[in-house]
């Protein structure tokens, strides 16, 4: 049973930082094509904030682009720091893992709450 397990969200004030992880189990590293997270803000569609791509190929949202920085180790864990946080980035992010077979895997979401 494949399961994420995501920490680091709180509250922030704007212009501080904070780091996210992910931590994947259940499935092998060689079986992960992609590692990435999303946020929900309230009223909002769930967006793509980051994600690596096997080979690592890295995606960012022009929203978070110079502010945010992914990264993933060697073992299955995603990493997601973010600086310079705004209130706009206030969102629960969720963590995704892809298969090599195109199954989809989603964290819990952690709340990250930016205070202006």
């Amino acid at each position: 049973q494949v399961q994420l397990v995501e920490s680091g969200g709180g509250l922030v004030q704007a212009g501080g930082s904070l780091r996210l992880s992910c931590a994947a189990s259940g499935l092998l590293f060689r079986s992960i094509n992609a590692m990435g997270w999303y946020r929900q803000a309230p009223g909002k569609q769930r967006e793509l904030v980051a994600d690596i791509i096997d080979g690592g190929r890295i995606n960012y949202a022009d929203s978070v682009k110079g502010r945010f920085t992914i990264s993933r180790d060697n073992a299955k864990t995603v990493y997601l720091q973010m600086n310079s946080l705004k209130p706009e980035d206030t969102a629960v992010y969720y963590c995704r893992v892809v298969s090599r077979w195109s199954n989809n895997y989603w964290g819990q979401g952690t709340q990250v709450t930016v205070s202006s």
